[in-house]
């Protein structure tokens, strides 16, 4: 029996609606036989490295891997290497920590600002009453604000604080002292030449442990935490706790996965986020128990769907103007952006925020929203 013929009956199977060479919009058309085995030999690899390739291609990409994920689960022998070792090893050391958050976030600032809003912000937006992307942005960052109940002189840590942007608004909007830490050579560069930001330090999370104790009274991480692994979930939520203040309330945005895990996708593993991968509810609630407050769980998903989708646009019209990014390249970032846009469309994905408090805030919080 054939590679084809194998993926084609698994494919009916699982009732996935998508043809081989067929007429419709969202069918795949195979350019390269050999694609047949890639796939089979590692599902998502295959699939991801072989439309980088040009091994396939299709006419409609969202709508092909709507019905793909909708019907497609994956075999547990898929990656059992990359499973062991996930299981036996901290794949997230503070070395490759650096490694991997360089590969992706210094691919290139031209790329950023041209997809991003003018905040610079690489996380989800709120679009609870926004239209634009940059309506989104701002709500998202005026959500944060208010959540975190900023007042002028308070002492902000950002963990992973991205390009700066968050910390420009909250600095210029509410008067706070900011401080955040990157691994990115570039993020922090940028957030000096375009933001005026000179308070962000190249530091691990893991080295916020021997850092003075109590020294902010907030503490706002967005976007970063996908990035941490299970195995290094207590570390950071220790050193969190280390240096808020004893009535410090700690805001925590975050892609969260309905399922706990405890391994990367491949594909995104290899070609975006090295290490990454989303907590589950029950994962975050085991490393909470005794140590933290919760004190609001605010879950807007479907946001990131939108703020997706804008990202692709602005991407692709991007690329039209330059010879920077391979073709190789402008498929891989479609793929990516498109592949979670679905996942975010079809709930397998979440996007929480959530409000922790070291003892439980006195009175407690009303909700934000």
């Amino acid at each position: 029996m054939s590679a084809k013929t194998i993926i084609e009956y698994l494919a009916k199977n699982k009732g996935i609606d998508v043809q081989i060479n067929g007429d419709r919009p969202h069918d795949i058309q195979i350019h390269n036989p050999a694609f047949y085995k890639r796939v089979l030999m590692n599902y998502s690899l295959g699939v991801g490295e072989g439309y980088m390739d040009g091994d396939w291609s299709c006419q409609d990409l969202e709508g092909m891997l709507r019905r793909t994920l909708e019907s497609f689960v994956k075999s547990e022998n898929v990656s059992i290497l990359t499973s062991i070792q996930n299981r036996l090893f901290n794949m997230q050391t503070a070395f490759k920590s650096k490694k991997a958050i360089q590969k992706h976030y210094d691919v290139g600032n031209d790329l950023y600002q041209a997809m991003l809003d003018p905040y610079m912000q690489y996380s989800c937006g709120y679009w609870k009453d926004a239209s634009t992307l940059e309506e989104a942005q701002l709500a998202k960052m005026d959500l944060i604000c208010r959540k975190l109940r900023l007042e002028k002189g308070l002492k902000v840590l950002d963990i992973g604080c991205g390009f700066g942007g968050l910390m420009r608004y909250m600095k210029d909007t509410y008067e706070v002292e900011v401080v955040g830490i990157t691994l990115s050579v570039e993020q922090q560069k940028l957030a000096n030449e375009r933001f005026g930001i000179d308070t962000i330090f190249l530091k691990d999370y893991r080295e916020l442990s021997k850092s003075d104790p109590n020294s902010f009274d907030r503490i706002v991480s967005t976007g970063m935490f996908e990035h941490v692994g299970y195995k290094n979930y207590p570390a950071f939520f220790k050193a969190a706790r280390h240096v808020i203040k004893d009535d410090g309330i700690f805001l925590l945005q975050t892609v969260g996965g309905n399922v706990s895990v405890t391994r990367p996708d491949d594909w995104v593993d290899k070609y975006l986020f090295a290490g990454g991968m989303t907590p589950s509810i029950t994962q975050l609630g085991k490393v909470w128990e005794g140590s933290w407050v919760m004190e609001d769980w605010h879950n807007f998903g479907p946001s990131h769907s939108k703020t997706l989708n804008a990202w692709d646009k602005r991407t692709k019209e991007f690329f039209k103007t330059t010879d920077r990014y391979p073709v190789r390249f402008q498929r891989m970032w479609e793929f990516y952006l498109l592949g979670c846009k679905v996942n975010f469309d079809l709930r397998t994905l979440q996007l929480w925020q959530m409000l922790l408090t070291p003892n439980g805030f006195k009175g407690g919080l009303d909700r934000v929203g």
